[in-house]
This record gives C-alpha cells, structure tokens and sequence, in this order.
C-alpha cells in the first residue's frame, strides 16, 4: 500500500509545485495591461457591429490607441461615444448622430413587378433569381432580410417596401450587410430632405419601372439655392451639409420621390 500512496504524493506535490510556479509566472512575467487601449475600450458600446470598417470594438480600440482609425468612426456610440474619448484622448472630437435609410420609395403601388416570385421568402434569394422579381434591379425586394436582422424592431415592411424608424434605430449597420440590393446607408440622424431612389437607369427606363424612381431630370438642381443637390449617374444625390431643408427640390420633383 505504501509503494502505491507514496509515489501518487510525489506526483501530487510536484504538480502544486508546478502550478504555483506557473501561476507566479503569470503574474509577474506576463505584459502589463494597456492601460490606454483599456480606456479606449471602455469608451466604445461594446456592439462590434464593424459599422466602423474595423472586426468589433477591440479592433478599433486598437486602431484608434495607434493612431490607424479616427475616434469618430463610431456610428452606435454617436456623440456620446465620441465625447468619452475626447477625453481619453485629449483631442476634440466631433461626431454626428446617424441613423440608416433606405432609398427607396417604389412600394406595390407603384413598382411594377417582371415575374411573380414564389420561391424562398427572402430578398437574396430573390435577387439571386435575374436580380429579383421587380421591374427596377435597383429597387426593395420587401421580402424583409433587413427587418429580420433589426433586434430594435426599427424596420416594417408595408406593400413589399421597407422602412426604417429613426427613432429605433441604432446604427448597428446590420441592416446595411442584410440588404442585396444595397440600398440601405448611414445618413446624419439631422437630415431632413432623402431622395427615395437609388436607382442609375436612364429616365425612360426608370418611367417604365417606377413611378417613384428619379429620372434625372434636373429640375431639383435648377431650385436649389445653396448647390446642395447634383445628378449623378441619372439619380439626384444631396449633401446634407448644404441642404437647409427649405423644401423647394421636393415642390418641383415630377416623380415625388424627394422626401
């Protein structure tokens, strides 16, 4: 019996030996902790939702302490965010609250449809299928990929188009990857005038299309006072820093697709 405990002791004693010595090990040799890397840590939501381009919150913390990322990439931290780490940083910060939008305007009423989809209840199965059921290749499928990625019940989808509560969003940007059609961005939470359209066919072919599609024509660029609105690739674009909502571009657009 002796032969048998006495050997199991030695083994026990060496391995509390062991693990001590690796535990002091640990704690004394291992690299202190990064105190400004920690700090920055803290500032940001912890959503790691990559709306800032970087994989989660410790990736750009990291960016950020080493000078790669701007401290205003955070879109769901908001100004919020960027005064914490105004202060972490010692440098004046300035970020606008954004929510995500969906161009589009063109619901059943007023897309038309070129085949009747009945496959997978989803819009990147439908796209997969001659770019979806509609008319427009640009336009909202409605099949809802986004509003079931949304966890702040932000999106509804009402006659196969979507839409988006700013006041429930997050700026998470999970809507944004869900979307094939791509037409979901971040725009400033301030912004008051959207073009609903995303579409860059020529006029005719968006007439035949849509009824709420921008054709290009230009007519919101002549009114505008502050040159906040150009035509690019047939789709009338804003700039939010220009535009003074005055309301003069949605008055003359034929399409009714400003907002």
């Amino acid at each position: 019996m002796e032969a048998i405990l006495i050997p199991v002791i030695i083994v026990a004693v060496i391995g509390l030996i062991a693990g001590l010595g690796l535990s002091l090990a640990g704690k004394y040799l291992s690299d202190p902790p990064d105190e400004k890397f920690e700090a920055i840590r803290e500032s940001l939501p912890g959503a790691n939702c990559g709306a800032c381009g970087y994989n989660g919150c410790d990736d750009y913390a990291n960016a950020v302490k080493n000078g790669i990322a701007k401290p205003d990439k955070c879109i769901p931290g908001g100004p919020t965010t960027a005064a914490a780490l105004s202060v972490v940083l010692g440098v004046e910060i300035e970020a606008e609250q954004k929510v995500a939008f969906i161009a589009c305007g063109g619901d059943c009423n007023k897309s038309k449809t070129k085949y009747n989809y009945s496959g997978i209840q989803s819009c990147s199965a439908a796209a997969a299928l001659y770019g979806g059921p509609m008319e427009c290749s640009f336009g909202c499928i409605g099949l809802g990929d986004c509003a079931s990625v949304c966890e702040y019940g932000g999106i509804t989808v009402t006659d196969n188009l979507a839409k988006i509560d700013p006041a429930l969003c997050r700026a998470c940007g999970k809507c944004i990857s869900a979307c094939p059609k791509k037409l979901i961005s971040f725009v400033p939470a301030s912004s008051k005038v959207k073009v609903l359209c995303h579409s860059n066919d020529k006029g005719a072919k968006v007439m035949k299309a849509c009824e709420a599609g921008c054709i290009g024509c230009t007519k919101c660029v002549k009114v505008c006072e502050f040159d906040a609105i150009k035509v690019e690739n047939f789709l009338a674009v804003i700039d939010p820093k220009k535009c003074t909502s005055c309301g003069k571009c949605k008055e003359v657009c034929p399409r009714g697709c400003i907002n």
